[in-house]
């Protein structure tokens, strides 16, 4: 059945393009989370790996509420990992199990995240009219930076 909110068609189209990138991003990120949950070394072992565990539990709501938006609007939400390599912003490395490697990469791609939902907020709200799903992205970016600044308190020693 046809979605019939007040935003165009073309609109709502170019919403749901944006949100599977960011989709595909996240779940890259999650993926990522994991891996270095299950590969995590050292003397504070248990302490990342429960942190690790929390930050992948939150990422996995956070894919689970984007795909859920662009269901909302009236469009397929992808799920094939296929799909997500092609579209995602984020890049794989190598293996690590060196933590300040792992942190890093993840404050990375979290701040790539942050940016790119910068960017979608105004674009969302201002040229496409979809003022819910700038206010549901905007609640993103308050997760994301939470997420990059407990990460980036482990570096900074």
């Amino acid at each position: 059945m046809k979605v019939n909110i007040g935003i165009a068609d073309k609109n709502l189209q170019a919403v749901a393009e944006r949100l599977q990138v960011l989709l595909a991003d996240e779940s890259v990120l999650y993926t990522k989370t994991r891996n270095y949950h299950w590969n995590v070394v050292g003397d504070n072992f248990m302490e990342m790996h429960l942190f690790y565990e929390k930050q992948y539990g939150e990422l996995a709501e956070i894919i689970d509420e984007v795909a859920e938006r662009i269901r909302m609007i009236g469009h397929h939400s992808m799920g094939r990992m296929v799909d997500f390599l092609k579209l995602t912003n984020l890049l794989e490395p190598e293996y690590t199990d060196v933590q300040k490697t792992q942190l890093k990469n993840l404050v990375d791609d979290h701040e790539t995240i942050i940016r790119g939902l910068r960017e979608m907020i105004t674009e969302f709200s201002d040229k496409h009219k979809d003022l819910g799903t700038s206010d549901f992205v905007t609640g993103l970016l308050r997760q994301h930076e939470k997420m990059a600044w407990m990460l980036r308190a482990y570096l900074e020693k």
